[in-house]
């Protein structure tokens, strides 16, 4: 059956949405306006939006020179630091797409993807592993190191002429396990990212007085929602050093002291955070609202939560979604009382320009109660798979129900039940796919690299 939606209203954000935006234009705006306005934090750090702003442009026209244009591929293999921020700005103002390589990634991984997507670049250090440097050569991509003083100058030279990208140009390409052992990158646009941010303006406000931290890797979705909420409302985003993002009691303290405001995390990080308050002294925190994502969430772990804190300050909110549609489909507030009755993964409506249905193996709507698979139309459904015609002829399929012409649905693999009452029970996978933190592993991927093993 299709599942309720949102109701539409003619103004749904105070972007003054352009159809020609990209987030290169959002965030110019935003940095003009707040040009000494902190807009990141990584440890004693701290960069203006026009720091920021002005080191990203000096990247982009190095990397307008080495060929980079509308929809060709970046690489990003850096560990986190402002310096990353740079690189993803650099590349998106030259015309490229970014491709996050995580730092922690084993090479033969990176290399699947450097090959998969013969990115005209990569934005890395000098300290480069020498079994990766000596493959990029074969392949023909540039190495630029971000450490080189020349790189990142505050004074760039005389403007050269950017990429005039649109909205439907590529912004990142993303990649996620695969169930035949090799990743599979999905192509995101400018626009599939802005209007996630403008459709839930109506629901979160974010602004100004918004303080955000980068939590997850660069290479997880979430990011996505993490780095352009601040940055193209003039937040200020605090970087989490890999290390505190690993020790719940330093991540819970950096809380405190950086006064965030909106917290993202998974529901496995987050009932580390409570074990965290449970167990030691708890700190004034200044969060407004926590954002789950990235696997089902039991809301009766949140029960002692809420009687710390209660359900206003900060708001709890549940939020369904895939890398394939764009970080989030789905919103749903929690409050106290649920963390004590509720005993389903409970996702919530669309968000406004999305669509759910749930669909048979034959692609007709289930009837209420029964189990279908869940399939998302709208403005979050990505161009698909970079180099998988097959895979994408499978999963990204013409949308029988939409009313504009040539629109799709993703096929998502999840199962899902809706009560009587309208709510959207989420049951789990259709197949072998696993989620730990929040990360997808395909467990076909695991067997094809034990089959590789002689034994």
């Amino acid at each position: 059956m299709g599942l309720p939606q949102t109701p539409k209203t003619p103004e749904m954000n105070g972007w003054n949405g352009r159809a020609l935006d990209t987030i290169v234009s959002v965030f110019e705006r935003v940095a003009a306006a707040k040009s000494d306005q902190i807009a990141v934090v990584c440890g004693e750090v701290r960069w203006t939006y026009g720091l920021l702003n002005t080191k990203a442009n000096r990247l982009a026209q190095v990397l307008r020179e080495l060929g980079v244009r509308t929809d060709s591929f970046v690489a990003i293999y850096l560990d986190r630091s402002p310096e990353m921020l740079v690189a993803i700005l650099g590349i998106l103002k030259a015309g490229g797409a970014y491709l996050p390589i995580d730092f922690g990634y084993p090479k033969a991984r990176v290399l699947e993807m450097l090959e998969d997507a013969r990115p005209v670049a990569i934005l890395t250090t000098a300290s480069l592993p020498s079994g990766i440097s000596d493959e990029l050569t074969a392949l023909s991509v540039a190495v630029v190191e971000m450490d080189r003083p020349a790189i990142l100058s505050d004074s760039p030279r005389p403007d050269a002429p950017l990429s005039a990208s649109t909205g439907e140009d590529l912004a990142y390409l993303m990649y996620t396990s695969g169930s035949t052992g090799k990743p599979k990158g999905v192509m995101v646009t400018h626009r599939n990212v802005l209007r996630l941010l403008e459709q839930t303006d109506a629901w979160f406000h974010f602004g100004a007085n918004d303080v955000w931290t980068m939590f997850h890797s660069l290479a997880f979705d979430f990011s996505v929602w993490e780095i352009w909420g601040p940055l193209l409302t003039g937040g200020k985003l605090v970087i989490v050093p890999f290390a505190v993002s690993r020790s719940p009691r330093d991540f819970y303290e950096l809380l405190s002291m950086e006064r965030v405001t909106v917290l993202n995390q998974t529901p496995s990080a987050f009932f580390m955070l409570i074990q965290v308050e449970q167990d030691s002294e708890v700190l004034p925190l200044s969060l407004r609202v926590v954002i789950f994502g990235g696997e089902a969430l039991q809301y009766r772990k949140l029960a002692p939560w809420f009687q710390r804190h209660g359900d206003t300050a900060p708001r709890l909110v549940n939020m369904y979604g895939i890398t394939e549609t764009t970080v989030h489909v789905t919103y749903r507030p929690i409050t106290a009382a649920e963390s004590e009755s509720v005993q389903e993964s409970l996702i919530g409506t669309p968000i406004p320009d999305m669509q759910l249905y749930l669909l048979d193996e034959a692609k007709k709507p289930v009837t209420e109660g029964e189990v279908g698979e869940l399939y998302v139309g709208g403005g979050g459904v990505t161009r698909g798979y970079l180099n998988r015609p097959q895979l994408n002829a499978e999963r990204f399929i013409a949308d029988s129900f939409g009313a504009v012409a040539g629109s799709r649905l993703y096929r998502t693999g999840d199962l899902a039940r809706i009560r009587p009452d309208g709510e959207i029970v989420y049951l789990g996978r259709n197949d072998s796919q696993v989620k730990i933190n929040g990360f997808r592993i395909e467990l076909g991927e695991v067997e094809a690299a034990l089959a590789e093993v002689p034994g």
